[in-house]
């Protein structure tokens, strides 16, 4: 049976033409040539400590070094999902090329759904199912996460690993908050500027210009969150720890361009890098 919502056209504006655009042609060195490592593909950022022997090591060392920092970050993610059964359901709201699912699949030997806007992302990352034999298990959607058209209550978990500066929050939880049923669990890594500070600073911006996204305060979560019947249970400032990261980054052969703007975001305190783990109730 055919639901209202999956009639509808997954992008609904414009902005989320231009998004799906930007992700379809994207190829950028830091996320492919991190991926090849071992297959993992991550379109999300690393967190701890390098070692500072790789920079003497060759570029190859230093990109297998970012990965596992990249790699890192993820299995801090999915250690705040809680208890998992291999019965159970998850989603990764805007899923990439699918690193993070593929993880949560092989830590918990679920069913996961990813979807995301990006056809090209969907094509990509199906296809690293087929070749990782998971297909049945791990499954990606060209879907809007506003609106997934999936049935009520049927995610025991959802995460977004750095995909919500792509849309508006309240839209975001109310949809989680219809997939999620009481007791499960919604994790979120992301980067929010400091309300303190007083709106964004010259940094943030050049980020948002960067990725053509709209970088929300640190408040706006919590609102939207308690909004939407959700209550943080662990909120983790990353913020220190992703700053190793991006130094070594921006010593490497993938640098973007944007590194600068991260770290002088980071440093002067404008710039929060936040996982926050909330329950549904």
């Amino acid at each position: 049976m055919t639901t209202a919502s999956q009639q509808k056209p997954v992008l609904r504006t414009d902005y989320q033409q231009s998004v799906a655009s930007y992700w379809n042609n994207e190829k950028a060195p830091v996320n492919m040539r991190l991926g090849e490592v071992d297959g993992l593909y991550h379109h999300h950022y690393g967190i701890g400590e390098y070692d500072p022997a790789v920079l003497d090591a060759g570029e190859d060392a230093v990109i297998e070094e970012m990965h596992r920092l990249e790699t890192a970050q993820a299995d801090v993610l999915l250690d705040h999902l809680g208890a998992i059964e291999a019965t159970d359901r998850l989603m990764d709201g805007g899923s990439g090329r699918g690193g993070t699912s593929f993880m949560a699949n092989q830590r918990f030997g679920c069913r996961v759904d990813g979807v995301t806007i990006s056809e090209e992302q969907v094509r990509f990352a199906n296809e690293q199912a087929r070749q990782r034999g998971v297909a049945d298990r791990v499954r990606f959607h060209f879907k809007n996460m506003l609106d997934t058209g999936f049935e009520t209550g049927a995610m025991r978990g959802i995460w977004t690993n750095e995909t919500t500066m792509y849309v508006d929050l309240h839209q975001l939880f109310a949809e989680f908050a219809r997939l999620i049923p009481l007791g499960g669990r919604y994790v979120c890594i992301t980067g929010c500027y400091n309300d303190v500070t007083g709106g964004r600073s010259r940094a943030v911006s050049q980020i948002d210009q960067h990725y053509i996204c709209n970088i929300h305060p640190r408040s706006e979560y919590f609102k939207a969150l308690a909004a939407n019947g959700f209550v943080p249970i662990n909120v983790v400032d990353l913020t220190a720890a992703t700053i190793p990261y991006w130094e070594l980054r921006a010593k490497s052969s993938v640098a973007s361009g944007v590194e600068e703007p991260f770290l002088t975001a980071y440093k002067e305190g404008s710039f929060h890098y936040l996982l926050i783990a909330a329950d549904r109730i």
